[in-house]
């Protein structure tokens, strides 16, 4: 095989192109959420599982699944999640029973949690120090990427295929980078593997990792960034004038991917990772004090995902500047896919009903809330590493 197709830099966007994928596992029923409403008939609030659901998995086992590719391989884990991610995707084109499409959503968590784990360890693995934040920070849009391009095709896809069109898509894609990944990602070296460990081993490594304010701070402030950015994907287009939803709706998460790739690298190269993300969040609490004054607007918000796209790349890139070893990256990348599911699970319905009240002022006052949060959480943990460090404690 070419050593092109070998070289580290078609390996890292081979492994962002599979988290594409992931990231479609959410942006394929947010972007036609309103047609699916309408499929699936009174379905109510119960309608908002059709994006939540996928969520349970991953805060259930997020750490698990750290757990699990120390023991089973990281390349393992990741293949694994991609040949399910395609099954899944190729059964939902059926568009079965509401009750069937929730169970499908279930086990396509599986799937999400095993490639969000896996693919930024591999990135970090694979990338040299001096270009890990850039490899980083590019994982870091795959959410946006694949928000936008799905919410740009998605309409000549329902025209051609139907409703289950968007699902067939996906899973070809997902089979695609499955074979792909299987081909060139170098095999592991699987002797002198840990045993696998015990219950109370696995309740042990919760602990480690949530008290060590290393491995826990990026998926901590990742918590309050998820909390937002799905929901806010779903709801605020729909408060905008609506000949702007479309553009706003494809327009929020490629405002957070340029201003990753530029602003964030840029600075990236200057300032911690943690620096970053605190910027960014500060920008956005900025911003949403003016949706507060001035409400809705699509310039507004599009301007607040380009802040939030400070957060995405830096929460990544805080991983490897945070944690040395492989197993202690892995259980970090655990616990922000575990934190990050619990906030795209709550964050939805949470939004929405706050939207069903009616009170302008309910939505920025809860955006502010969570960004404020989160900034106090990344300075809390930034006082227990240095003390740490100051007494040299072994935190991991």
């Amino acid at each position: 095989m070419s050593s092109a197709i070998r070289s580290p830099l078609f390996l890292v966007l081979a492994l962002w192109a599979a988290g594409l994928g992931a990231a479609a596992q959410f942006a394929k029923i947010v972007v036609i959420f309103p047609e699916l409403q309408a499929h699936y008939g009174e379905t109510g609030a119960a309608s908002g599982y059709l994006v939540s659901m996928i969520s349970v998995m991953g805060m259930v086992l997020g750490l698990v699944a750290g757990v699990i590719a120390i023991q089973i391989g990281v390349r393992r884990l990741l293949l694994s999640g991609l040949y399910l991610g395609a099954v899944v995707s190729a059964w939902q084109t059926t568009l079965p029973g509401f009750e069937w499409m929730l169970a499908s959503r279930l086990v396509e968590g599986v799937s999400h949690l095993a490639i969000v784990v896996s693919a930024p360890t591999l990135i970090a693995q694979l990338t040299t120090p001096r270009h890990q934040a850039k490899a980083l920070t590019l994982w870091g849009t795959y959410f946006g990427v694949a928000f936008a391009g799905i919410a740009l095709t998605a309409p000549f896809i329902l025209q051609i295929a139907g409703l289950g069109g968007l699902s067939a898509v996906h899973a070809a894609y997902m089979a695609f980078f499955a074979v792909l990944l299987t081909a060139i990602l170098p095999a592991e070296d699987r002797q002198g593997a840990p045993p696998w460990p015990s219950l109370r081993d696995i309740l042990r490594r919760h602990v480690t990792a949530y008290t060590s304010p290393f491995i826990a701070a990026p998926a901590l402030g990742w918590l309050f960034y998820t909390l937002t950015f799905v929901s806010m994907l779903t709801i605020l287009p729909t408060i905008v004038d609506p000949a702007q939803r479309a553009f706003v709706a494809a327009t929020m998460p490629l405002a957070s991917i340029v201003s990753s790739m530029t602003i964030g690298n840029m600075l990236l190269g200057h300032l911690k990772a943690v620096s970053v993300i605190i910027i960014g969040f500060a920008i956005a609490i900025g911003l949403m004090l003016v949706f507060l004054i001035t409400g809705p607007g699509a310039w507004l918000f599009i301007v607040i995902f380009a802040a939030l796209g400070l957060v995405q790349g830096a929460s990544f890139a805080a991983v490897p500047q945070l944690n040395a070893s492989m197993p202690d990256r892995a259980l970090s990348n655990g616990a922000i896919a575990q934190t990050g599911n619990l906030g795209n699970a709550l964050g939805t319905p949470a939004m929405l009903a706050v939207a069903s009240t009616g009170v302008a002022t309910g939505l920025p006052a809860l955006l502010i809330g969570c960004y404020t949060a989160a900034i106090l959480v990344h300075l809390a943990m930034a006082r227990s590493r240095a003390k740490a460090t100051d007494l040299s404690i072994p935190v991991t």
